[in-house]
């Protein structure tokens, strides 16, 4: 008689998702194959509206990653069909690890492991989008944190949230996000790949990658381009995104009259042809956790100018692997831009040694170790 190999445990990822998702999806989604190795099984599982166009979108990509994806259909807070589809789930799956990484799957988490035996784990990623129900999704959280076994925070901030939150320390971790680093290299010559983009090759090319929201401050981004036009620089500046500060980001373009050099490029599967036709990639954010977008372009050696928040400045070194400024400080973001705008040699020192930041303390495949080890422990408690 054939032996029959023992399965591998099984990971189930949930997530609220609207549109076609924003820096967690990133992780979560490229996950499932690296943990695969390190004899996990992993699902994500994604709560999101009905008829959402934006998930065609993650479910595309998803494909593209081969990482499994359950469609949970979510009318709103009172629809407790989820609660049912997500229960199934758990039993059909004989899911052994529950993963939330939001204010809504982690109270989920709770309830369902009183009906199926899970081992709790949640990552937090940052609120970084407010509204007038953000306090709510904080008081959710704080009531829920400190239930479960292991709360994994991406950036020092958000790991001093969950101690304040409650959580006793041995159950807080600190894991930082990590970037495919044979993914996010680059492919073809920067000349060129601006080209591609329409972009003359001895124009200075910004560029940033984000969800189009008021936190990300693409406003003062546009408007530090508009000076610096107005100075005489030759650049121009791409926006790959969406989001519900189109219109308002569209309208200040106009106002500015700089619309033949700055282009909103809308919602990009692939941002990796952006990064590569770049000079400098600039993060204006307001709030983040520690953003992907900011690993992706330094990993595609790309020189950058971030906001000091968060754990950005355990990323970035002022100076040595990019350029910090203030938060919602206009004139340093000028300031910093220029800067790298009459150095070459600059731009290209930072572009290198911010690649090989990533290479060295930022690799995915590091980050996904450490979080299976995680799992070991709890699976052997």
């Amino acid at each position: 008689m054939k032996r029959r190999l023992p399965e591998m445990p099984v990971v189930l990822d949930a997530r609220v998702v609207a549109g076609s998702g924003g820096g967690p999806d990133k992780t979560i989604l490229n996950s499932p194959r690296f943990l695969t190795g390190a004899g996990y099984r992993m699902i994500c599982a994604y709560m999101h509206p009905p008829a959402d166009p934006g998930f065609e979108q993650l479910r595309s990509r998803a494909a593209t990653l081969q990482a499994p994806l359950v469609s949970v259909v979510d009318r709103g807070p009172w629809d407790c069909s989820v609660i049912a589809s997500l229960l199934n789930v758990c039993r059909r799956e004989r899911v052994r690890i529950w993963h939330g990484h939001d204010y809504k799957s982690n109270a989920l988490g709770l309830l369902l492991a009183r009906f199926w035996p899970m081992r709790l784990v949640t990552t937090l990623h940052g609120w970084v989008k407010e509204t007038r129900r953000t306090p709510l999704y904080y008081k959710i959280d704080e009531l829920c944190l400190p239930r479960y076994e292991a709360v994994i925070s991406v950036s020092p901030d958000l790991y001093d949230r969950s101690l304040a939150c409650g959580v006793a320390p041995e159950r807080c971790v600190l894991i930082e996000n990590g970037i495919d680093i044979g993914q996010y290299a680059r492919r073809r010559p920067l000349a060129e790949a601006k080209r591609l983009l329409g972009q003359p090759a001895d124009r200075l090319v910004l560029g940033a990658v984000g969800r189009l929201s008021a936190e990300k401050g693409f406003d003062l981004l546009i408007r530090a381009v508009h000076r610096l036009l107005q100075v005489g620089l030759d650049l121009a500046l791409m926006i790959a995104g969406e989001g519900d500060e189109a219109p308002r980001l569209r309208q200040l373009i106009d106002e500015l009259g700089v619309a033949d050099r700055v282009r909103l490029l809308g919602y990009s599967a692939d941002p990796r042809a952006v990064y590569e036709a770049l000079d400098v990639f600039v993060l204006s954010s307001l709030r983040e956790g520690l953003p992907n977008v900011l690993l992706e372009a330094m990993a595609t050696a790309v020189p950058v100018v971030a906001t000091r928040i968060a754990g950005v400045p355990r990323l970035v070194e002022d100076g040595t692997n990019g350029l910090l400024v203030e938060p919602g400080n206009g004139e340093e973001l000028t300031q910093a831009i220029t800067r790298l705008a009459g150095d070459a040699g600059l731009r290209q020192r930072l572009g290198q040694a911010g690649r090989r930041t990533i290479e060295e303390r930022y690799d995915f495949a590091r980050r996904m170790q450490k979080i299976a080890n995680l799992y070991d422990r709890l699976l052997v408690c």
